[in-house]
């Protein structure tokens, strides 16, 4: 069983387990197209250049129709591309397409010379699979009726000993193809898994699993920079009297009251609200495309109150208390630190204000 499950593993996740494989695939496809959309420029140089030469090769004309639909199918991949999402399914079906046409270009050169070995079509099946990242099942069967067409094609255009020759060739390298298929995947999906952990180390706080300063500010701002977005509210958040909870309690006490706050915050908010500690016992919210201030009003009355029920002190008379400071963003502000600034006015006027625990900036 171990030993199917492994085959089972390499063959349809990469070497890894289902789960760990889902959790990289979307940055696998991205570089897997960025490759093959540099290839297609290759592709289109190639192509181009072959069909002028045609005209002065008496050998080479035999496949100049093709050479031009190869040049015209390369520069609509790329214009395709272009538009394209970069983790798509039609963006595989394109590259695996394009795969195809490369095949076909072995069979085209094969034909010009009948009674020689297929080489440019073997070194193809060899070649080909390296570039390519997806579940490595896929490859096999994309070489497996690539060789079976041509096999199936040149039957009776090929001597019969050259055919033969070019049958357990073809067979060979379609194994072969499929094995360094596996291996390339493996490496570079690990090479994925590896960026990711670093990644994640990077951009989360240690103590309470959250984004960290840097991770909070880097997505806040891409998001902010972006023209399509236009709406969005920051929360700051601040636990009050945090030094004396400190200085009574002990610094254990204070880790564990930023730790179950962070829970609460996590468990509160699951539908793509970013969420982090920004430093000591302050903590930032910030929710896409909102700007119902009445909304974010709410929100913070059930933070507030939901904070006051769920993080307790060693003191069961004694109830953790927070202040809100909040800012809308209306596409005004540039970068997070201006929007970051309005917030923290209001928080400051939050923790003067006798009447509440949460203010709105403006």
């Amino acid at each position: 069983m171990k030993v199917l499950r492994t085959i089972r593993n390499y063959y349809f996740y990469c070497g890894m387990e289902k789960d760990e494989y889902n959790a990289v695939k979307k940055d696998a496809y991205i570089s897997n197209y960025k490759v093959w959309k540099i290839l297609h420029f290759l592709m289109a140089a190639i192509f181009g250049l072959l069909y002028l030469f045609s005209f002065a090769n008496t050998i080479m004309s035999m496949n100049r129709w093709f050479y031009l639909g190869a040049f015209l199918y390369s520069v609509i991949a790329i214009v395709a591309f272009t538009f394209l999402k970069k983790d798509s399914l039609i963006a595989q079906l394109v590259i695996y397409l394009s795969m195809s046409v490369l095949f076909l270009f072995g069979a085209f050169i094969n034909l010009n010379k009948p009674d020689h070995n297929a080489t440019t079509f073997i070194v193809l099946l060899v070649v080909a699979p390296m570039f390519m990242i997806d579940k490595p099942y896929f490859m096999t069967i994309e070489l497996s009726i690539a060789s079976a067409i041509y096999l199936i094609w040149m039957h009776g255009v090929k001597p019969d000993y050259v055919w033969q020759i070019d049958m357990a060739n073809a067979i060979t390298f379609t194994v072969v193809g499929s094995f360094l298929n596996i291996i390339s995947n493996s490496l570079r999906i690990r090479e994925f898994v590896l960026t990711r952990q670093i990644r994640i180390q990077k951009d989360t706080d240690e103590m309470t699993g959250l984004k960290n300063k840097g991770s909070l500010t880097r997505e806040i701002n891409e998001y902010l920079a972006d023209p399509a977005t236009d709406k969005g509210v920051l929360f700051i958040l601040d636990v009050d009297r945090f030094k004396a909870i400190n200085d009574t309690y002990g610094h254990d006490v204070g880790d564990k009251v930023i730790v179950n706050l962070g829970k609460f915050l996590s468990e509160r908010f699951t539908k793509g609200e970013v969420i982090g500690r920004f430093g000591g016992d302050e903590f930032i919210l910030f929710i896409k495309d909102a700007d119902d201030v009445e909304s974010a009003c709410r929100i913070a009355e059930d933070i507030v109150s939901g904070v006051f029920e769920s993080v307790e002190l060693p003191d069961k008379s004694e109830k953790l208390s927070l202040s809100i400071g909040i800012a809308a963003y209306n596409g005004k502000e540039k970068n997070y630190s201006e929007l970051f600034k309005k917030a923290d006015e209001a928080l400051y006027k939050a923790k003067a204000s006798k009447d509440g625990r949460y203010c709105l900036y403006g």
